[in-house]
Parts: structure tokens; sequence; C-alpha cells
């Protein structure tokens, strides 16, 4: 990919990025490879968002809620998702717990 490809490429996207942002009017990212898990964090996170979601895109497909996840200065919205589920297991989404003298992530995982 040539200097200038690239570059549009990534203007094109920052473009889009913008956009999408300027039109939801509220912090939305895509889901991160973790979590906040740096400690107990001061500020509560706000009410979940109410998310609407049709029906399971194929068999075996679970809903994980989104959540809010603090990303070092501000919580920030990550959209709930379809993923693929496992037998005999039941999605635990993420919580907030408050501990400590503030608020701790709790990943959200598999549980038996």
């Amino acid at each position: 990919m040539s200097q200038f490809s690239f570059r549009r490429t990534a203007i094109l996207a920052a473009c889009a990025i913008g956009l999408a942002a300027s039109v939801s009017g509220c912090v939305v990212t895509a889901r991160p490879a973790g979590y906040y898990g740096a400690g107990v964090v001061a500020v509560e996170p706000p009410a979940p968002q109410v998310e609407v979601y049709g029906p399971a895109p194929y068999a075996g497909a679970v809903w994980f809620p989104g959540y809010w996840n603090w990303n070092g200065s501000a919580h920030v919205w990550i959209g709930g998702g379809w993923h693929q589920g496992r037998a005999g297991y039941r999605w635990v989404p993420h919580t907030w717990v408050h501990e400590g003298g503030g608020w701790r992530m709790h990943e959200g995982h598999w549980a038996r």
C-alpha cells in the first residue's frame, strides 16, 4: 500500500468515526480486548443504557449485554453483541461493584 493510499484510508476512517460519534450523541467505542482491571475507580458508573436487539442471528448465539468501561478518566459505553455460546455454561455480564471506597469492575465470564 502506498503512503498516499494509507493516509487517505486513515483520513476516511477518522471521518467515519467522527460522523458516527456526532450522530449518536454519546460515547460509544468498539469492544476492547479487555476491561478496566486496574483497581478501584472513584466515579460511580452511570445506569446501563437500554439496548434493543432482535432474535439470535444463529443457533447457539448468546447476547452479551453492553457495559460501562473505564478509560482512565471517564466511563465509556461498550455496546452489547452476539457471541457463540458454550454448551453447559451461561454468560455472567460485566458488573461494577461498590467496594474499597469506590467502584471495581468485575469482568464478564462464563459460569456453569
